[in-house]
């Protein structure tokens, strides 16, 4: 099987590169505007309706060639169509896409050159050379080019380049299994008892949340400038720290022979939610299902495979007899076994032992109700 993976990549224009990239980039968003404007008035959102409707006069008004124009209908009808979903008969608001916004690019408007990339720019086409990591150099020795978004971030410009990559060969040796208990206080809890503590970044995120609402709450031009550029600061930061968490996990697992990561499946986790306004705001903002994903692709990659359990009780559930044992805070008590465990770590070999269980398994597991056995025992 395949996976779309998204490479950075950095690119070294000369300055009338540069200057030519960014003249691309003003036209390229100046023509999804006008066929924005087309789409929201004429309300025409298929594509190729849209298409025999803005092609000619878009032409006709902006420099930017054909390939450029279809390109630029096309992500107009994308942006468009969950707008849509939402609103169904109602006037749909006109989408406008900012000047700085990314171009994109497929197979006929770049070409990867020795060194660096050919990109078409609205003169001729420049060959722009680039800066590529070892982590960049091993996906596109085994990957596959697709499209591509072409970034300007604040002077620099960057090729994120999506690519398709085969799945990784599973290890041949069948190994154990790494149980991982997902959290806010802590992050990440594993079977073989490394706990990834999450207090610091919360006290951040708490931070950032405090400082957001005095700015809003100040409504002047000084603070609304700040709060531009402390703009998706927290998100990147979590982002970060999600990646970082990810990638030990995986290592985790490697270390100890692990071929399998059973984690907790949490759909619909939200909706069940029930604590004070400030903690909701808190958990609400918190991506759950990011730190999942990112160890999920992570882990395919490495050649594992991944499993979710039903997470019912795994807190609260001895990891040895099955009993309900008493949970205060984070420590656990098994009064039938006579234990004290971290009530995360408690959790974690409770998923290793529900994936023990279903050895291939690749869906989300029903967990008996303990609660029921054990008051009807």
């Amino acid at each position: 099987m395949m996976q779309k993976r998204t490479i950075s990549i950095k690119l070294v224009p000369t300055s009338e590169q540069a200057q030519k990239l960014l003249e691309l980039q003003r036209e390229f968003n100046n023509v999804r505007n006008a066929v924005s404007e087309s789409a929201s008035v004429k309300r025409c959102f298929n594509q190729y309706q849209l298409h025999n409707l803005a092609y000619k006069p878009i032409r006709k008004k902006f420099k930017l060639g054909s390939q450029m124009v279809c390109i630029a209908i096309k992500t107009v009808c994308s942006s468009y169509k969950d707008r849509v979903r939402k609103v169904r008969s109602k006037e749909v608001p006109q989408i406008s896409f900012r000047q700085g916004g990314s171009v994109h690019l497929d197979k006929r408007t770049y070409s990867l050159i020795k060194g660096g990339v050919s990109l078409y720019t609205l003169s001729k086409r420049v060959k722009v050379p680039f800066k590529m990591g070892e982590f960049q150099r091993k996906y596109m020795e085994r990957g596959i080019p697709k499209e591509a978004e072409l970034v300007r971030r604040k002077k620099n410009w960057f090729f994120n380049l999506v690519l398709d990559v085969p799945d990784a060969p599973p290890r041949s040796e069948r190994g154990g299994i790494l149980g991982v208990d997902l959290g806010e206080n802590n992050i990440a809890c594993t079977s073989t008892g490394k706990i990834f503590g999450g207090g610091k970044l919360r006290y951040e995120r708490d931070a950032a949340l405090a400082l957001r609402a005095r700015l809003q709450s100040n409504g002047t031009k000084s603070a609304k400038r700040t709060l531009r550029k402390v703009s998706g600061k927290e998100s990147r930061h979590v982002k970060d720290v999600n990646h970082c968490v990810s990638k030990a996990l995986v290592e985790e697992a490697s270390a100890f022979g692990c071929d399998t990561i059973a984690m907790e499946n949490l759909t619909n986790i939200r909706s069940r939610i029930r604590a004070g306004k400030r903690m909701r705001s808190r958990l609400h903002r918190w991506p759950f299902a990011q730190t999942q994903s990112f160890t999920h692709y992570k882990a395919v990659d490495a050649g594992m495979s991944v499993f979710y359990g039903n997470p019912a009780y795994t807190s609260r559930t001895c990891n040895r007899c099955g009993q309900l044992g008493v949970r205060v805070g984070h420590k656990f008590e098994c009064k039938n076994c006579v234990i004290f465990l971290h009530s995360d770590v408690n959790a974690a070999l409770n998923i290793r032992g529900i994936a023990a269980l279903f050895s291939a398994a690749t869906g989300a597991v029903n967990r008996r109700n303990v609660a029921s056995i054990a008051e009807s025992a």
